[in-house]
């Protein structure tokens, strides 16, 4: 039997609540540093209030076995606080590359991964002709703390892109050439400090406003993307030294030939991810448990549904009257192959606050439970 294996976590969001919920089947307790007295986690780990800096809490995470992160917005003085102390992982060197668009993206061109075309901004002389060195249309994001939509502008023109930075403040920002993409799809990768790697599956995305909507598994094309992502992912996780977990977002360009399909690595997250949140019900490991496993060098192995499965994310949604407009809670229970997922938040407009998992018997079922689905989650 496993005995004394404690994992901390920086960050006590749904991601760490559902991190600890993969723990506990193992043997293995939770320690939570969050300054949100509401943290998700609380309800399933020992939850320190307490900012991320805090030298008492941070102590009490370096008694534990290993520390990993929830998110990529923990500042890197308490990673750095507690390196020699305990093992980090990922370590504050990846965190400072994923955290930051620009030395994301120069470090995913250095690992001989492909991005979108993109201009650092970072004073007003870098706006000059950055639109058409990009391609003459793009997308302005923050180089830090922007997710989920925000922190981001379509531009079309230089007066936009104008306009565009000075709206966020003069922020150091990158912009993204628009590539002619025709699908969205994510794969991790987890790597142990002994240098064992396994992957997750890939995973097909659709995004609204800016959020996650759906993802399905198995995605479109699996069969040649798959490999072309898990080699590009191993080419990152080996080049920046990888412990723990790490989700890679592609374009699929498709230059209509067979075999001319390319895959662009548009974000990297170290962590879990939101859309693998669908292997928590689809029969294997989850993706939750392959971070926990590789972040305390457990075996590891690849992990994925053993069925055809998605997720409809949960998003807080204003109704016409402005009134919280919620899920049919009962239709969803009422549809086969649904697992529900809340994260125990207080409702917010553009809030995650759940998603829905569900596995079907065959894609062809799958598709069509989902389009039910869907209709029952604003």
């Amino acid at each position: 039997m496993r005995e004394g294996l404690t994992l901390g976590i920086l960050g006590g969001g749904q991601l760490a609540q559902m991190l600890a919920l993969a723990a506990l089947p193992l043997g293995v307790r939770v320690v939570v540093l969050e300054p949100d007295p509401n943290a998700p986690a609380r309800l399933c780990a020992e939850h320190l209030h307490a900012a991320y800096t805090d030298a008492e809490g941070l102590a009490r995470l370096a008694e534990c076995s290993a520390v990993t992160l929830e998110f990529e917005n923990v500042p890197t003085e308490a990673l750095e606080a507690l390196a020699g102390r305990v093992p980090v992982r990922p370590g504050a060197a990846l965190l400072e590359r994923t955290k930051h668009r620009a030395r994301e993206k120069e470090a995913l061109r250095a690992s001989g991964v492909g991005t979108a075309p993109f201009v650092v901004i970072e004073s007003e002389p870098d706006l000059v002709g950055a639109l058409a060195t990009v391609g003459g249309r793009g997308i302005l994001k923050t180089s830090e703390l922007g997710y989920d939509g925000k922190g981001q502008a379509r531009v079309n023109s230089d007066a936009e892109l104008s306009v565009a930075w000075a709206g966020m403040g003069g922020a150091a920002c990158v912009l993204e050439g628009l590539v002619p993409f025709v699908r969205e799809v994510s794969l991790s990768v987890a790597r142990t400090a002994a240098g064992a790697v396994a992957f997750g599956p890939l995973i097909e995305n659709v995004h609204r406003d800016g959020i996650l909507r759906t993802s399905v598994f198995p995605a479109t094309g699996a069969e040649t993307l798959e490999p072309q992502a898990r080699e590009l992912a191993r080419a990152c996780a080996e080049a920046w030294a990888l412990e723990g977990l790490m989700t890679l977002e592609f374009f699929v360009l498709d230059g209509g030939q067979v075999g001319s399909t390319q895959l662009l690595v548009n974000e990297v997250a170290p962590r879990v991810h939101n859309s693998g949140h669908l292997t928590q019900d689809g029969g294997g490991l989850s993706q939750f448990e392959a971070q926990v496993r590789a972040v305390l060098g457990l075996p590891l192995a690849d992990w994925r549904p053993l069925h055809p499965t998605a997720m409809v994310n949960i998003v807080g949604t204003d109704y016409v009257e402005g009134q919280p407009l919620h899920p049919d809670w009962d239709g969803i229970d009422a549809l086969p192959g649904t697992h529900l997922h809340l994260y125990h938040k207080a409702w917010r407009a553009g809030r995650k606050l759940g998603h829905v998992n569900l596995v079907a018997a065959n894609v062809e079922a799958l598709a069509g439970q989902l389009a039910a689905l869907e209709r029952l989650i604003p």
